[in-house]
């Protein structure tokens, strides 16, 4: 489900390049993005080493309990999840970065999954942590996910407040009708 989920990104961003539009500027605006990378290597090498038998100190992927029940519910979130970011990108169009993009930002989205949360993407991404989650249930993934839900907020602060100086009136009056996240 994970691949699924960047590689839906992925695949709208090479047809965004491929249309002219650079939609790949993380990084940009603050290098301690890049400290994401390693959460997303950590979450990816416990989901492989789980499921294929990689290397791994067993009291990392060791279950914090036994049940598979949430399991179920976890693959129903991961699906959301992948479900979500789907419509997201369709209603973003070209407007989609990965990023901050100071230089060339596109216009305000506010129709679609838009008119619901002001972060649809992130909103799917916490989804699908959250699922990821319940289907290891490993130290892991909790402390990924603990993690990488705090770099979500952080990032989430800094794109209203480049939105708000960038769209002005337009922003806030979006911001003022429509949820953060749910």
């Amino acid at each position: 489900m994970f691949a699924c989920f960047v590689g839906a990104a992925a695949f709208h961003s090479a047809m965004m390049w491929r249309r002219g539009v650079r939609a790949i500027v993380f990084g940009q605006t603050d290098k301690s993005d890049f400290l994401l990378v390693p959460l997303v290597l950590a979450i990816a090498y416990t989901a492989l080493a789980g499921t294929f038998g990689l290397p791994i100190a067993p009291a990392l992927v060791r279950p914090f309990w036994s049940s598979r029940v949430p399991g179920w519910l976890g693959l129903v979130l991961c699906a959301a999840a992948v479900a979500g970011i789907v419509a997201t990108l369709q209603s973003f169009g070209d407007s989609f970065r990965v990023g901050i993009d100071e230089f060339k930002p596109d216009k305000l989205v506010t129709g679609g999954v838009f008119a619901l949360s002001r972060n649809p993407i992130y909103t799917c991404f916490l989804m699908l942590l959250a699922g990821l989650f319940l289907v290891h249930r490993n130290v892991v993934i909790a402390v990924a996910a603990v993690l990488f839900t705090l770099a979500i907020h952080r990032q989430v602060l800094r794109e209203e407040q480049f939105l708000a100086s960038h769209y002005g009136g337009e922003y806030e009056e979006y911001r003022r009708k429509v949820r953060r996240y749910l």
